[in-house]
């Protein structure tokens, strides 16, 4: 009795070939119980590559699904799987040709587009993760996995600056910085150039602080609001920056989308913010 081999489904793509293994995927759901194997080639740009993974399938007796962009690399597999008898499944081509037809207009050739959207999207998404469950000190064991982590006193933006620099895909932990209490070992282990301070002035302070309790209706904790008090609060803060080497900003008067721009500049982060 001849024992069936386990049918290979070849996955070519000029990116990253996600697309052509979500399509198989979707497909191969239908036969219920059927084996077989995939084997990817990304990243294929010219003609001779294509000849070459024509002669792999032709050999092995593999299906090809592709999705090449490119009209030379596209030609080629049309030419040379025809001519080999390869059976080939082109992902995109209907795809292009309807969209062709409704736009009236010539379709771009780069590769990898659709990767790059969706990482951005995936980045931002991991960034606002993190930023929520390592706010105002949490999970300080994780502060190693932040991009940047920002240090100040209450009220001195911490917060709304590290959901701002989330949207832009940075991964942001903020720490408070509470006199008298040592800050976590975790975060005095960091790389100094991992940490900035936000600075404000105790008039500045004082007024946000204010506000706040105004908003929220607080009562008590007149310790919050004294100007002695939170003189003390600054410059213990400041103290600490300057003792670990950590840069600063003046957030004084600054509006949170300056101040993120800031932060990216001092952290020296590669990347432009999108706002």
């Amino acid at each position: 009795m001849t024992t069936r081999r386990t049918p290979t489904i070849l996955i070519v793509s000029d990116g990253r070939g996600e697309t052509a293994t979500q399509v198989l995927k979707a497909a191969a759901v239908q036969f219920e119980g059927q084996r077989y194997r995939t084997v990817r080639r990304a990243g294929v740009k010219t003609p001779e590559e294509v000849e070459t993974i024509v002669r792999e399938a032709a050999d092995s007796g593999a299906v090809i699904f592709y999705t090449l962009v490119g009209q030379e690399t596209r030609r080629a597999m049309r030419r040379t799987s025809a001519r080999r008898l390869v059976p080939t499944v082109d992902v995109l081509g209907p795809a292009f040709s309807a969209l062709h037809d409704q736009f009236r207009k010539k379709r771009g050739e780069t590769p990898g587009l659709l990767y790059a959207l969706e990482r951005e999207r995936f980045d931002r998404m991991t960034a606002f993760d993190y930023t929520l469950t390592h706010d105002d000190g949490q999970r300080p064991h994780e502060l190693s996995r932040a991009d940047v982590v920002l240090v100040g006193v209450s009220r001195a933006s911490k917060s709304s600056t590290s959901f701002f620099l989330a949207f832009q895909g940075v991964r942001t932990a903020n720490v408070p910085l509470v006199p008298e209490i040592e800050p976590p070992s975790q975060l005095l282990r960091l790389p100094r150039n991992r940490v900035v301070g936000l600075r404000v002035n105790v008039d500045r302070l004082v007024a946000v602080r204010e506000a706040r309790r105004e908003d929220l209706g607080m009562r008590g904790e007149e310790s919050y609001l004294d100007r002695r008090a939170v003189a003390g609060e600054v410059i213990w803060a400041d103290r600490i920056m300057e003792a670990r080497g950590w840069r600063s900003v003046d957030v004084s008067y600054m509006a949170i989308e300056e101040i993120a721009k800031e932060v990216l500049r001092v952290r020296r982060l590669r990347g432009t913010p999108r706002w």
